[in-house]
């Protein structure tokens, strides 16, 4: 079979805006150069995009224009590594998700143990957060949910005030369980993340689970939150103004 006819097979299995490299569709070693070639044509003609250094996409076309991979897609490299999770989308990339801007970002934001410099891919900015705590399946909601707690004041389209009432009706519907390990997790966040969890969980009558943040907590530090003083009654106790 033709090298461009194997590759053009192995492409229409894969669905509009899925990203590959060159090892999703290379088996054959000895073909390595001219898959390459055969690829950067493509790139050429338009039937594929060049994302970054060895990754493409198939482009989907709409009477509005191209469609771009979604954001999982784009970073899908730096949130897995042979199977395992190692970093996961927060920050602007799950604030829509969570009902606390109505703003969809190009800057995509991803929580990992080990840093990076910031860098763009296509139209989108990416940017690394460190996170302390393991990265897992399970823990990965309850970190989304701690990071939009530390960056509050940098969600889009939202005011503190607004999303403090968002997070409390988020918050309400966890279990006692949901709480220890959303608890457990924040110790490994700044104070003032700390700070700001403990008044909305006492604000919901969470008081037993709000304990091990006080023990955490400076007492004489206080923490500025511009409008929080308008949706909980705990920020006194918490430090918050």
């Amino acid at each position: 079979m033709k090298t461009t006819d194997y590759l053009e097979s192995k492409l229409d299995r894969l669905p509009n805006g899925h990203v590959f490299t060159y090892s999703e569709i290379l088996k054959e070693v000895s073909r390595k150069e001219a898959v390459i070639k055969a690829l950067n044509r493509m790139v050429a003609s338009g039937k594929l995009i060049k994302l970054a250094k060895g990754k493409f996409y198939k482009p989907e076309n709409t009477p509005f224009g191209t469609l771009q991979p979604n954001q999982e897609q784009v970073v899908k490299d730096l949130l897995k590594e042979r199977g395992k999770i190692i970093g996961y989308l927060t920050g602007y990339s799950i604030y829509n998700q969570l009902g606390l801007s109505t703003q969809v970002s190009n800057s995509v934001q991803i929580g990992k143990n080990q840093i990076r410099p910031n860098f763009n891919r296509e139209r989108y900015s990416i940017a690394i957060i460190r996170q302390s705590n393991p990265i897992t399946k399970g823990n990965i909601p309850f970190l989304q949910l701690l990071d939009a707690i530390r960056y509050i004041k940098k969600i889009p389209d939202s005011t503190v005030e607004q999303s403090c009432r968002r997070l409390l009706a988020i918050l309400i519907n966890f279990s006692e369980k949901d709480l220890v390990t959303l608890v457990r997790l924040s110790l490994n966040y700044p104070p003032a993340t700390r700070a700001l969890l403990g008044a909305l969980l006492e604000q919901l009558t969470y008081k037993t689970a709000t304990a091990p943040l006080a023990k955490s907590l400076n007492p004489i530090t206080r923490y500025k939150l511009p409008g929080v003083a308008k949706v909980l009654s705990t920020t006194e106790k918490w430090n918050l103004k």
